[in-house]
């Protein structure tokens, strides 16, 4: 005999659980900025206050792109969602932005497919978690091939020391595992949770191309306009160098930066290593740098997830799920 928990104590366990998730996210935001070992907060913000980077001038303009940013990210996940429901702009908004909060600090922002799935009924939610995999797809296609071509730009510019032979058997033993795992997935009956192989493959092979092809845009269109916040940083902290020299460093930390599976809260740790390694054969000095990307972070991650944590502590299940 089971024992059914009474509707109020359910409720009281559920608002707790959406505390947890808001209380989380902020604390592990907390602890990226208090106990940065490579950007102390006090210099940080003694070299932004240096730097006039609080004018409001600044601050307006730098708050439009990272709004900019995510108005095209939400436009994405509308679109894209509605290969199987239609949703408006504000539904699109609370998800988008709920799933940031809710999937901060988990593991590359695993989190983010089952907090955007929760959203729909569940006869639904795997075909949600399968078009957030295309939505991210779409996201690192843009930057795998800008990052390619600013990569190989700057590499030949620049000595970066690397051991090519290693690099390139590292990436033979990849390929071949992948393939190997591929085959081997695809001649077993491999599922999830009851969904195969064949029943993703199909979904994706049927999955409407005009709307992946508007999807791989907003891609684009998000990543050329943090690209050029990052550039913009790049001149508020008076750095004298070129748009073309800047995108070939800055499409690079993000190809380097995103093969590199991170917890999310760490992200903004790998992209400044990354980052200080390569701008410092331009001759930028690294306090520079770190401010820089602690700022795209803090811009494009920390303020979104706190709007956010709004969608999150106000999220109703089952009652408010879509139809």
């Amino acid at each position: 005999m089971f024992y059914v928990l009474p509707y109020k104590t359910k409720q009281f366990f559920f608002v707790l659980i959406k505390l947890s998730i808001v209380v989380g996210a902020f604390y592990f935001i907390y602890q990226k900025l208090a106990t940065n070992s490579e950007l102390n907060f006090k210099d940080f913000i003694q070299f932004l206050s240096k730097n006039d980077v609080f004018s409001l001038k600044n601050i307006i303009f730098l708050l439009f792109l990272s709004s900019f940013n995510w108005f095209f990210e939400i436009l994405k996940w509308q679109h894209l969602v509605s290969a199987i429901q239609k949703i408006n702009l504000k539904i699109a908004l609370g998800q988008s932005l709920g799933a940031l909060t809710a999937s901060l600090f988990t593991p590359n922002r695993i989190g983010e497919y089952g907090a955007k799935a929760i959203y729909y009924k569940p006869n639904c939610r795997k075909q949600i978690m399968l078009i957030n995999l295309i939505s991210n797809v779409l996201q690192m296609s843009v930057t795998v091939i800008s990052g390619v071509i600013g990569f190989s730009f700057f590499t030949s510019k620049y000595n970066l020391n690397l051991d090519y032979y290693k690099l390139s058997k590292g990436l033979i033993i990849l390929l071949t595992t992948g393939v190997f795992v591929a085959f081997g997935v695809r001649k077993s009956k491999f599922t999830i949770k009851g969904f195969s192989f064949e029943k993703i493959k199909e979904f994706l092979l049927q999955f409407p191309k005009n709307k992946l092809v508007l999807g791989f845009i907003y891609s684009l269109i998000r990543y050329t306009i943090f690209s050029f916040q990052f550039y913009f940083l790049l001149i508020i902290f008076k750095i004298d160098i070129g748009y073309l020299d800047a995108m070939e460093a800055i499409t690079s930390i993000y190809l380097l930066a995103s093969i590199v599976p991170t917890i999310f809260i760490f992200d903004v740790i790998i992209k400044g290593s990354v980052a200080v390694f390569l701008f410092s054969l331009l001759g930028i000095n690294e306090l520079t740098i770190l401010s820089i990307i602690s700022l795209m972070w803090i811009l494009n991650f920390v303020i979104p997830s706190m709007f956010g944590s709004y969608y999150v502590l106000n999220f109703k299940f089952p009652k408010t799920q879509i139809d």
